[in-house]
């Protein structure tokens, strides 16, 4: 479709039922799941294992072709733990899979398809006994990692850092910096004394923050027709 020809009141209940599909069967999941999670297709969320948590005004964009897992596998009578901060976004595809411990702070940003792994899985010399090399995984405060970044084992990225799309991380990267390639390493510095304006800004006010998401649909599909919505679905045209 071109354009979306959704009458605003079918948008509306849409939005409500999504967030009760939200506290009914996805929240029940999570060890910890912050205030007023925003998450498109809720039900293409895969979460498997326990000791998971996300803080406030996460925001997670799910796909059905496309779907989001967060898996914790317990290990030598360890519990491993994903632990994400507040005002987070998590894109399309994106795979976090701990054996001991992944960290993120706040206000990080993961592009599509990024794989965060504390674990190689197998050793290289014993192949048949899992969960052999392990260390933990940090990316501090407002680091925003590229679509299709892979972040390995044992690896801290630093505060403001940005990972370019299709880097491999395998050491850790220092506070404010720009890092690509496989291996990743830094190709640019960030100047930490500039204003930032990271992801909670959006979130200081959030009831007002919603308000405004529900007024932009209201003016975006405020005039789309019921019947010309229906005839949409049918029989799609060239002008839908």
């Amino acid at each position: 479709m071109r354009r979306n020809n959704q009458p605003y009141l079918i948008k509306r209940v849409l939005n409500g039922l999504n967030r009760a599909y939200i506290e009914r069967f996805v929240r029940p999941q999570f060890d910890g799941l912050g205030k007023a999670p925003h998450i498109f297709s809720p039900q293409h969320l895969v979460i498997f294992g326990s000791n998971i948590s996300i803080g406030d005004n996460a925001h997670i964009i799910s796909a059905s072709d496309n779907k989001i897992r967060l898996t914790t596998w317990p290990a030598r009578g360890k519990q491993a733990r994903i632990k994400i901060g507040d005002y987070c976004l998590i894109s399309p595809g994106a795979r976090l899979s701990a054996e001991q411990d992944i960290c993120i702070g706040n206000n990080v940003m993961l592009a599509a398809n990024c794989y965060i792994s504390d674990s190689d899985w197998h050793g290289i010399y014993n192949r048949t006994r899992p969960f052999r090399c392990t260390q933990p995984v940090v990316l501090e405060d407002n680091v925003w990692l590229g679509e299709r970044v892979i972040v390995c084992k044992g690896v801290t990225i630093g505060e403001n850092s940005v990972v370019g799309a299709g880097a491999v991380v395998t050491r850790s990267l220092p506070p404010n910096c720009v890092a690509a390639g496989n291996p990743a390493k830094v190709i640019k510095t960030i100047d930490p004394q500039r204003r930032m304006l990271k992801r909670d800004s959006l979130f200081r006010d959030t009831e007002h923050y919603h308000q405004n998401l529900d007024q932009l649909d209201k003016y975006t599909l405020g005039q789309n027709g019921w019947l010309n919505w229906i005839r949409s679905l049918l029989s799609p045209s060239q002008s839908d």
